[in-house]
């Protein structure tokens, strides 16, 4: 009689249910989108390749076509998440002061989303990466404010809008001359509360100043149209000042 034992039989691995590849799906998808935003942000459009994306992600290359259907499509795919994660922050309703100050505090607290922007606005106009957003910006929430006293009523909203942009992104795209100029990095503990203030009190007297000799109210629409500003939905509250793809 044999003494020795018989081979183990290996187990038989548990398929996945539904569900459970409904998990990894989502996961895997949220993985790409974040290792899409730190490529395209740090490469631009043109210098990402999508195996980078897949290999930062720990994925397969395979999944990018599965999930977002080409590297065109993975852009626009995060330029998506970007207006849903403003989505979160950006209230209509807030005076205009606290709205910057959200807006800034998300560029300081990650700034790959205004990288991206610069990198659209550097790259060759033949060359420009995929856009899903309108156009022409909605100039609407911005005729809002300067109706209700927030902005100053004979600044053309373009000019406005164009400058909050700026604003918000100055310290992201020019890290090195605003330590020259502050004395401390955008990075520093106390540069946001200091540059939020700034803005703020900038704003605050934006809005109560005179306007300068000879200023006329600019158009309540662009191209020189005088009608009322009928038809347009609400907009967002800054439209954006950094939404991926706007204003480049």
């Amino acid at each position: 009689m044999s003494t020795s034992a018989s081979p183990a039989r290996p187990s038989r691995r548990r398929a996945p249910s539904p569900g459970e590849r409904q998990v990894d799906g989502e996961r895997s998808r949220a993985a790409l989108l974040d290792a899409a935003l730190e490529e395209f942000s740090a490469k631009g459009f043109a210098g990402t390749r999508v195996r980078d994306v897949a290999a930062r992600a720990g994925v397969s290359k395979d999944l990018i076509a599965y999930h977002f259907g080409s590297k065109e499509g993975l852009y626009l795919a995060v330029q998506h998440a970007w207006l849903e994660r403003e989505d979160g922050f950006s209230d209509p309703g807030l005076p205009i002061g606290e709205l910057v100050a959200r807006y800034l505090h998300d560029a300081l607290s990650d700034p790959r989303s205004l990288r991206l922007l610069a990198w659209r606005g550097l790259s060759d106009p033949g060359h420009a990466p995929p856009d899903g957003t309108p156009a022409t910006e909605d100039l609407s929430a911005t005729r809002d404010r300067q109706r209700r006293g927030e902005l100053p009523p004979d600044v053309e909203p373009a000019a406005l809008r164009l400058v909050l942009l700026a604003a918000v992104a100055a310290p992201v795209i020019f890290p090195d001359t605003t330590r020259k100029l502050f004395g401390t990095a955008p990075t520093d503990p106390g540069f946001e509360k200091r540059y939020r203030l700034a803005l703020q009190h900038l704003l605050a007297r934006l809005a109560a100043a005179d306007p300068p000799a000879g200023a006329t109210r600019p158009p309540d629409r662009q191209h020189g149209d005088t009608r009322p500003n009928v038809g347009q939905g609400p907009g967002r509250s800054l439209d954006p000042p950094v939404g991926l793809g706007n204003g480049s």
